[in-house]
């Protein structure tokens, strides 16, 4: 995980591992992130589960 557009792009050209979550939100406080997280759970579940997927972005 993520909040730098460098692993956005180390996805699209290596692929898949790493899984990268990459969180597109400027400047905020930890617990903005972890709200984050916390509205995203399932999609985050499914993006990890899924063996297909390297890269999943939230905002």
């Amino acid at each position: 995980m993520s909040k730098d557009a460098d692993f956005h792009q180390r996805s699209l050209v290596f692929g898949y591992p790493p899984k990268v979550i990459w969180i597109r939100r400027g400047n905020c406080r930890t617990q903005e992130v972890i709200g984050i997280l916390e509205i995203h759970g399932e999609t985050i579940s499914t993006f990890l589960a899924d063996s297909e997927s390297a890269f999943l972005s939230l905002r």
